[in-house]
């Protein structure tokens, strides 16, 4: 069956879980009517289902090159992006003022979840350019907005992100690439950066690098970093590409998936490049970037868990075991509700981080600033969480012909893999939630909290078997919140996953009891019932590991572990 972007599904989640009203009545985001919402999500699940759904096997087989110096896409995939750049898709929620539509962010998220589940590959390439768009909208120069922005909005420029190195992943602050000044307000970026991707391609005709690195004067680790703006091409005075910049792609990385999508080691030697924020101001102005590329990988998870859930959806409709379709076994009907039951949790909080990014953009209130902040890592965590557990779970549903290629079943898992590690691994996000995003004293959690069990109390007259379990699990998860922050950081750190994970078992039995109330007696409320008898018990046996602290984690030595 070829994959069909829920477009229903989404304006279900917008309209009756997440609250979008509240977001369309904002005057930023005013002109975001029910009608306009509706357009912008079937045009954009037309293009998706159409233009992109095709490229997905190939992109996998014939996968990008480096071919003389210059990274060439799979068959398609210039095409595809020239009409999406047309369409205006890369700047959706990008300012108007250099040319993009100013959406909400809910409805460009949504918009991306469709082209991760129609192509992965393909989809990660608009993300870098969304993110650095945001980037330079925020701490660029008037100059280097003016010239880079409309480039980028309309797609006739790509972008990338380059931080990692090969002894800088997660930590930062080791990274070694130089930036000298030139004198004249540039500086000399020297250095190679790995991981990059979509570092190059020939779908535009010139690429933006946003590159992490050190001024001669700056201090060690994380406080010295700077960031810099880096074209592949140094734009004309008119704008338009001229001589080529000292950087080359040395190689592109073999990967477990993903192969249309071009993971490249970049070299500088002295390139030219132009500073964004303040000095040693750098790791500041590209978490603007990274923050909302989080979400957007969370996003990544539920496109693909939507498409390996359509996939095994389809073949359980007409393989014959026996006398029956295999949709007819109970266990192979309980593999298909979980993946439904997850993907939906999982939608729905990747929403729920949207529409708080767009209520703190649209009003600045710092409470919705803290929850957007609060809902990042569980968005990104979970998501990408379950893209993998719902890939892995449609190759069970096809059985053995799940690991044969052909079936299309195992490259959404192959692909969605790095998901749970680029962009801040998953424990990385964990501990960020237990660290930082509980440094207000917990209060953003309380709040998020507070609406849960106020939803659950209303809902006890009309669904008490679906209320009332979900107002016990976010009192005990309430009180587990209480524990950990009278914890030191490394018992925090060794129960952050089983944390995260619980919170996100709680907010999802919210969000299906958000869905059974808006659709009592359908399947919308089957399927609730379904996950918080089912998966929400999950949270008890999770918090019970957050409290058994870090000491019998520590206590396995290193040469147990050799044993």
């Amino acid at each position: 069956m070829p994959y069909r972007s829920p477009v229903d599904e989404i304006r279900f989640v917008l309209d009756h879980v997440v609250g979008f009203d509240a977001v369309a009545g904002t005057g930023k985001f005013a002109e975001a009517t029910p009608d306009m919402a509706e357009a912008i999500l079937t045009e954009a699940g037309r293009f998706m289902d159409q233009v992109l759904a095709p490229l997905q096997r190939i992109g996998d087989q014939q996968g990008s090159v480096l071919e003389n110096g210059v990274v060439r896409t799979p068959d398609g995939f210039r095409d595809a992006y020239a009409e999406m750049a047309a369409g205006g898709w890369m700047g959706a929620s990008a300012d108007p003022e250099h040319g993009g539509m100013g959406l909400p962010l809910s409805l460009t998220n949504a918009v991306n979840e469709f082209m991760n589940g129609a192509c992965l590959s393909f989809g990660l390439k608009p993300l870098m350019t969304q993110g650095q768009i945001e980037a330079l909208e925020a701490h660029a120069s008037d100059e280097l907005k003016a010239l880079y922005l409309p480039r980028l909005t309309s797609g006739e420029w790509g972008a990338t992100m380059n931080l990692t190195e090969p002894q800088a992943g997660t930590d930062l602050g080791a990274l070694r690439t130089r930036a000298d000044p030139n004198g004249d307000g540039s500086h000399a970026i020297t250095g190679q950066k790995i991981y990059i991707s979509w570092g190059d391609h020939d779908l535009t005709e010139n690429i933006s690098h946003l590159v992490l690195a050190r001024l001669p004067d700056a201090p060690a680790g994380s406080k010295g970093i700077s960031l810099f703006l880096v074209p592949k091409f140094l734009p004309n005075p008119d704008g338009t590409p001229g001589a080529r910049n000292d950087l080359r792609v040395v190689s592109l990385e073999h990967k477990l998936g993903l192969h249309a999508s071009p993971t490249c080691v970049m070299d500088y030697s002295g390139a030219t490049g132009w500073m964004v924020g303040q000095p040693n101001g750098g790791l500041a102005a590209m978490f603007t970037m990274m923050n909302n590329a989080r979400l957007g990988v969370g996003t990544q998870g539920v496109g693909v868990a939507e498409a390996a859930y359509q996939h095994a959806l389809a073949h359980a409709q007409e393989r014959r075991q026996g006398r029956s379709v295999i949709i007819d076994y109970p266990d192979v009907r309980r593999m298909l509700a979980t993946m439904k039951a997850e993907i939906f949790a999982a939608r729905s909080i990747c929403m729920a981080c949207a529409a708080a990014i767009d209520m703190q953009h649209a009003t600045g209130e710092a409470d919705w600033a803290a929850r957007a902040a609060l809902l990042t890592p569980i968005a990104k965590a979970f998501g990408t969480d379950i893209g993998n557990e719902v890939a892995q779970t449609g190759i069970q549903v096809w059985g053995g012909m799940g690991v044969i290629e052909e079936t299309g079943a195992a490259q959404f898992a192959r692909d969605i893999r790095v998901s749970t590690i680029y962009e801040g691994t998953n424990g990385i996000q964990a501990m960020d939630l237990v660290g930082r995003k509980m440094a207000d004293g917990g209060e953003a959690a309380f709040r998020l909290l507070d609406e849960v069990e106020a939803a659950a109390e209303a809902a006890r007259g009309r669904a008490p078997d679906l209320a009332e379990p979900l107002w016990q699990a976010a009192e005990t998860l309430r009180e587990a919140t209480e524990w950990l922050l009278g914890q030191p950081a490394e018992d925090r750190d060794a129960g952050a996953v089983p944390y995260l994970r619980a919170f996100a078992r709680v907010l999802g039995a919210h969000y299906h009891l958000a869905a059974a109330q808006a659709a009592p007696g359908s399947g919308r409320a089957r399927l609730a019932r379904f996950y918080i008898g089912r998966m929400l018990p999950e949270h008890q046996g999770l918090l019970a590991q957050l409290r058994d602290g870090a000491a019998p984690v520590m206590a396995v030595t290193a040469n147990d572990l050799e044993a």
